[in-house]
């Protein structure tokens, strides 16, 4: 027997329709359906009845449900011991993370992790990238979000992909949805004061040929797309970083794709807590 049926049947009965149910448990309406209809066709027989004003339990129904309650508390028990062993009831878990993926990678993940494990405290740094590696060596944090590759001495797994895209004033002429390089040419950019994305951005135009004319260096990625609005120049800056986008900006891809990739990164030699396990499992889920 499938103990998500169960918990669709149980929550069916306590929210009183299909619908209030399906928001309850984060699903689709016809998801909702489709589970109770196998319970329904496991036990061979109906269990709720539909209506006009909802669904209601049969007297099968109700005897059902006095177990099903029983099955969900005694795995909610077992869930219990298992993370009472982990660990998980409990201690900390201290994480270091670069702007952008604190801002809109982090937060949902945590929110789930919380709801899961609310025993465990949680703090968050944002730092630089470099700023995550050297809290990582001195044992500030227990894990951090940074972009890959990263030296030996880091265990790391990816966990996005982030592309770079450019930014150009709406002020100026309308550009193609499919941008060129001579679209490019003529640019005055402002360009990003992080040598790791800097780097990047003038390898990927020296790779194909192309020249890269720089007007401001700016150290605050928020700046760099203000400056984009008030058409002081155009940005290349990956998409996370961007965000959010402003009415004054119009956003591009490049003429051929650049992309970061985002990783979760831990010492090498350092076991990690069941909790660091935890965490990172839930952020290569998505």
């Amino acid at each position: 027997m499938n103990i998500h049926h169960l918990t669709v049947l149980t929550t069916i009965i306590r929210e009183g329709t299909f619908s209030n149910a399906a928001l309850v448990l984060d699903t689709s309406q016809a998801a909702v359906s489709r589970a109770i209809a196998a319970l329904e066709k496991e036990l061979g027989a109906p269990l709720l009845k539909r209506g006009r004003f909802g669904a209601k339990p049969t007297q099968l129904g109700e005897r059902v449900l006095q177990h099903a309650q029983q099955i969900l508390d005694l795995r909610e028990l077992i869930e219990y011991e298992v993370n009472l062993e982990k660990g998980l009831y409990g201690g900390s878990l201290r994480i270091g993370s670069f702007r952008s993926a604190a801002t809109h990678l982090l937060p949902p993940v945590l929110a789930r992790f919380c709801e899961q494990f609310p025993r465990v405290e949680v703090s968050l740094s944002e730092l630089e990238p470099a700023g995550v590696e050297q809290a990582l060596r001195e044992g500030q944090v227990d894990m951090g979000l940074v972009p890959l590759p990263r030296s030996e001495e880091f265990r790391v797994w990816e966990v996005a992909r982030d592309e770079y895209v450019a930014l150009l004033p709406k002020k100026g002429r309308s550009l193609p949805r499919r941008l060129t390089w001579p679209d490019l040419s003529n640019q005055d950019f402002v360009l990003y004061n992080y040598a790791e994305c800097t780097s990047v951005v003038r390898e990927h135009w020296n790779r194909w040929g192309q020249k890269l004319q720089v007007a401001y260096v700016i150290k605050e990625d928020s700046t760099i797309v203000s400056m984009v609005a008030q058409g002081l120049g155009a940005a290349i800056l990956p998409r996370l970083a961007a965000l959010p986008i402003p009415n004054g900006v119009q956003v591009r891809s490049l003429p051929e794709p650049l992309e970061r990739v985002i990783g979760v990164a831990t010492l090498a030699q350092t076991p990690h807590s069941p909790a660091v396990d935890a965490f990172i499992s839930m952020l290569r889920e998505g």
